[in-house]
């Protein structure tokens, strides 16, 4: 007997779940997309895609998912024989590294491990020792998806200021935009990427590019830059057709706009404190089974952890198992333990990860975490007690 016969819950890191609005925006019959209403929405998802990023900088939309902005985003900024310094706290910094070294570049890696934050004294002593300006960039994953660990870029920015080191500031927000405060402009980035399908509540497709001047003057010279990939036709033009380099994905960009809306209709900085609230929540819950037994948060310092997702250690193969109850018998997706294990192997089995990004709520956060605790209840899983009652405490606060 399953209790999973209902509607699921999809609690992984993205793509998140999508909100009824967005859907009902979607289904509907296909448009012009040469006049009409379509074409004369998109300057105002344009200036309410600037807001959620906290910028004055030009913006392009591509046909794409994250990988594919990780692509465009290099590919007008460098040129073959370049040097990038990547520092990597997870997964995602590797992968975009890989991206770079396809493309021509020549990559240093500074990785601080799964469990720690960039060093930017580590990161100063690279860019000091770097007299002849050799590294033209410091693309930074904000927030890794696979670890849940939540970077300090302002002081990455300071370091290249100190420094008067010209490198480009590229931050990743994939996981985090409309997550985690995040201050482009403010925080003195050159280039910020992102994706819908998380914070954004958009099933994959559509990816964000915010470049300032300073980015597009290096975009001048740049030698990796492609027809299909140049930021320059997509933004601001005088139709829509250009902003896609073709047919635009119509039903996207409707399920988009209801998107922003509800943002926007909730409050920016309300829906960065329900993120902060609910993270809080789940925190609270994992530290007092953790006193009980094997659970484990990946990151422990609380100010280091991303709003949107959290990476958790249970012991080996737990993490599976533990995934496959939820799932069978509850009806609730958790993430795999993607990009924690050793070399050559895609996912640790003793670790999980849950998504709280986007169009969730107290009742969607305590079901999962009360769902987690009935799944180690049935494997043995030994846990501390007060689980639930810490997080319904944190939300009671709220």
């Amino acid at each position: 007997m399953s209790l999973a016969h209902g509607h699921p819950y999809l609690a992984i890191p993205g793509p998140s779940v999508i909100p009824d609005a967005v859907q009902r925006a979607m289904h509907r019959a296909a448009p012009n997309i040469y006049t009409g209403e379509l074409t004369q929405m998109m300057p105002g998802i344009i200036a309410d895609l600037k807001r959620i990023a906290r910028t004055d900088a030009h913006c392009a939309i591509y046909i794409a998912n994250g990988h594919g902005t990780w692509e465009a985003a290099l590919a007008n900024v460098i040129s073959p024989g370049d040097k990038l310094l990547f520092p990597a706290t997870g997964r995602f910094a590797h992968g975009w590294s890989e991206v770079a070294t396809r493309l021509g570049a020549e990559v240093e890696m500074l990785d601080f491990g799964k469990q720690s934050a960039i060093d930017p004294a580590r990161v100063a002593e690279i860019l000091a020792a770097d007299t002849h300006h050799r590294i033209k960039a410091l693309p930074v994953v904000f927030v890794d998806t696979s670890t849940g660990i939540r970077n300090d870029i302002k002081a990455l920015r300071k370091v290249l200021d100190d420094l008067d080191h010209p490198a480009l500031l590229l931050a990743d927000c994939i996981a985090s935009l409309a997550c985690d405060p995040y201050e482009m402009d403010a925080w003195g980035v050159d280039v910020t990427i992102s994706a819908c399908q998380k914070g954004l509540m958009t099933p994959p497709g559509l990816g964000f590019i915010f470049y300032n001047d300073k980015a597009d003057r290096v975009r001048e010279n740049a030698g990796c830059v492609t027809h299909y990939w140049d930021w320059r036709p997509r933004t601001d033009p005088a139709e829509l057709y250009r902003y896609f380099d073709g047919t635009a994905p119509t039903h996207h960009i409707f399920g988009l706009r209801a998107a922003l809306d509800m943002i926007h209709a909730e409050g920016f900085d309300n829906v960065l404190a329900r993120h902060r609230t609910l993270a809080r929540a789940l925190w609270a819950a994992f530290e007092a089974w953790g006193k009980g037994g094997p659970m484990e948060l990946n990151m422990s310092d609380p100010a280091l952890r991303s709003h949107a997702v959290t990476s958790a250690k249970i012991g080996e193969d737990r993490g599976d198992r533990l995934r496959d109850w939820c799932e069978q018998k509850a009806g609730v997706t958790l993430g795999i333990g993607l990009g924690m294990a050793a070399p050559g192997t895609y996912a640790a089995t003793g670790y999980f990860r849950v998504g709280h990004m986007g169009h969730i709520n107290a009742h969607m956060m305590l079901g999962v975490l009360a769902v987690i605790q009935s799944g180690m209840t049935a494997l043995d899983i030994p846990f501390g007690a007060g689980a639930l009652d810490a997080a319904t405490a944190i939300c009671a606060e709220a």
